[in-house]
């Protein structure tokens, strides 16, 4: 059901506005990495550790 075939005046000639979309998409993609990056907190701390201190490694044997 289309609500501008309605006979509504505050809906007659009114478009929807899409400016914001884009907008609350970002809003909505950052919150949920966010929340991932809350959740997976001491994970992703124990990964990045690891990964230094084979790169350190790696290092001094250069």
């Amino acid at each position: 059901m289309n609500i501008f075939k309605l006979k509504i005046p505050f809906f007659r000639g009114r478009k929807l506005n899409n400016k914001g979309m884009g907008t609350v998409e970002i809003i909505l993609i950052i919150v949920v990495l966010v929340g991932l990056v809350v959740i997976f907190k001491s994970q992703i701390t124990a990964l990045v550790q690891v990964l230094f201190s084979k790169i350190l490694g790696q290092v001094d044997k250069i």
